[in-house]
């Protein structure tokens, strides 16, 4: 279980999460509403005042912070994983950024669905903004590890998400049960507890990555019944003084365990069986991991600054760093570079593979990138889509 990844681990890091929330109604509007409701009738369209259109919603500086520091680190831990083999401390760092990144990117995605409810217009962006770049990517890292990797029985097929695509399908899955989470008087231990039992059958299989979306589903869950101020208590000053001994302390137990163990427990995606483990430790290391990506998340949360910075605009390009850096990584591999420069896996090495990982993603972050992309991560598809009556 604790294997060094394979030549084409499924790795994650996450599409814009953010789901629109209700705005308050205009001036114009609300008189309109309270002449209604004053007099009786409908006020008189040629003296009412033309409603005026909404301000475009603002975005939150802090979240998109977070996302982009994620994404960074989401593309380093997979640069790393080439040459951090005999560096100790590499794996070490690697262990401690799995723990989290994957766990703060799905906690956010939760709370930017707590409004989802299967709505015609939801749906419609659930299907241009998930489903789409799931099809497009999946089937783009099949041929690309095919004709490139040289991999020619690589099928194409979307039951067996490649690399990182899985985060994309397993964001699917999720929002479409949120309603069902949403109702539950207790969401958050019925989710931890099929995460419990998905780690203790080996059963469930391969397709569509099912092990890692129910394992990393109480993240999400948990993410649905937070509120903004449960996230005002993870910036406050005495959360960010703890998170420094926190991370020291992670580090530290990291490099203790480096060597003993192994790497699948973070990548939940495989049940303990299939780790060589005996089956009661799955239930063991899922509420372990939990707790650890848990507090290890808040501790990153509350390090991200909340003003505006200057990378705070590719904060709304996170997909399509996320999406790309994959191409890189791989295609790194794929052409031996990894292997022909084996002075990658010294020190310095690995600060030139970091720098340049996180300069791509910042790169492929940008808003000439996120237009030239927008085909496949944003598409429109009012024409695949019925409209809706006028007034409903």
């Amino acid at each position: 279980m604790f294997s060094a990844p394979s030549a084409f681990q499924r790795a994650p890091v996450p599409p814009e999460t953010r789901e629109s929330e209700p705005r308050h109604p205009q001036p114009a509007a609300t008189a309109a509403v309270a002449a209604r409701t004053s007099t009786g009738t409908a006020p008189d369209r040629a003296t009412a005042p033309a409603a005026a259109p909404a301000p475009a919603k603002q975005r939150d500086a802090w979240f998109d912070n977070v996302k982009y520091l994620a994404i960074v680190l989401v593309a380093v831990a997979h640069a790393w994983e080439p040459v951090m083999e005999g560096s100790r401390a590499t794996r070490a760092l690697y262990m401690v950024v799995y723990s989290f990144h994957m766990p703060a990117f799905i906690l956010v995605s939760g709370y930017f669905s707590r409004s989802f409810d299967m709505s015609p217009g939801r749906v419609k962006r659930l299907v241009s903004g998930v489903v789409v770049p799931y099809v497009l990517f999946e089937t783009a890292y099949s041929l690309f590890r095919r004709y490139a990797g040289g991999v020619g029985d690589t099928p194409v097929t979307l039951l067996d998400p490649l690399f990182l695509t899985w985060f994309l399908i397993a964001l699917f899955i999720w929002r479409v049960t949120t309603p069902l989470w949403r109702s539950l008087r207790h969401p958050v231990p019925v989710a931890l507890t099929v995460a419990v039992l998905a780690s203790v059958t080996p059963g469930i299989g391969d397709d569509l990555d099912l092990q890692r979306v129910l394992q990393f589903l109480p993240f999400f869950v948990l993410g649905l019944v937070l509120e903004p101020r449960h996230f005002e208590l993870v910036r406050r000053r005495e959360v960010r003084a703890v998170a420094v001994p926190l991370f020291a302390g992670a580090l530290l137990l990291a490099y203790w365990a480096a060597p003993r163990m192994q790497l699948g427990w973070f990548y939940r995606s495989s049940s303990a069986q299939e780790l060589g483990a005996p089956w009661w430790s799955g239930a063991v290391m899922s509420l372990v991991m939990f707790v650890c990506g848990l507090a290890l998340t808040v501790g990153f949360l509350s390090l991200v600054p909340r003003r505006p910075m200057w990378f705070t605009v590719l904060g709304a390009g996170t997909i399509c760093g996320y999406l790309l850096h994959g191409f890189l990584v791989k295609g790194a591999g794929y052409l031996g570079l990894f292997d022909d420069h084996a002075w990658l896996s010294e020190p310095a090495g690995l600060v030139v593979v970091s720098l340049v990982a996180a300069v791509a993603v910042t790169l492929m972050c940008t808003p000439p990138v996120r237009r030239a992309l927008r085909f496949a991560t944003e598409p429109d598809l009012d024409w695949a889509f019925r409209r809706r009556p006028a007034g409903r």
